[in-house]
């Protein structure tokens, strides 16, 4: 299970923001890895075991909503949560529907709202894991079975 790797990854153009988040996610027991540089996020997500991704929806050369589009694309798997300092229900409906786990409104006061957010997604990877693994058994266990023979 990922689940115990309790890292996150956070993108957001903003470094000082990032120092921030990442300090408060830290505190709540997290280890964080924080990129502003969007280009650099999904090459890191891809060669880490990082599952979980913040990703901010507006960022200048990089459309956040095109970043989760692109994550999914190639390991549908990963968790995304948007953060956007914007109000834009267009926008927060834009990325549900490409995939995000939940989109946040950035504030100084809602980390126990992101925290939530990202114990939610370890407890999605942890249901993921268990229902695999569950899957591998019953089918190692049905090929060591010989098939029972019914006879009429």
């Amino acid at each position: 299970m990922l689940s115990n790797q309790r890292t996150v990854l956070h993108v957001d153009d903003d470094p000082q923001l990032t120092g921030i988040v990442a300090a408060q996610l830290e505190r709540r027991g997290f280890e964080v890895v924080s990129l502003s540089d969007p280009t650099e996020a999904l090459p890191a997500l891809l060669n880490s075991q990082i599952r979980i991704a913040l990703l901010d929806l507006h960022m200048p050369g990089c459309d956040g909503i095109e970043l989760l589009r692109e994550i999914k694309r190639e390991d549908g798997g990963i968790q995304v949560i948007m953060l956007t300092a914007t109000h834009s229900m267009t926008k927060a409906m834009a990325a549900m529907r490409a995939g995000a786990e939940d989109c946040i409104v950035k504030t100084a006061d809602n980390y126990e709202r992101i925290t939530d957010a990202i114990e939610e997604s370890f407890r999605k990877i942890d249901r993921w894991w268990n229902t695999l693994h569950e899957i591998k058994h019953r089918d190692d266990q049905n090929s060591t079975v010989p098939p029972e023979v019914s006879c009429s």
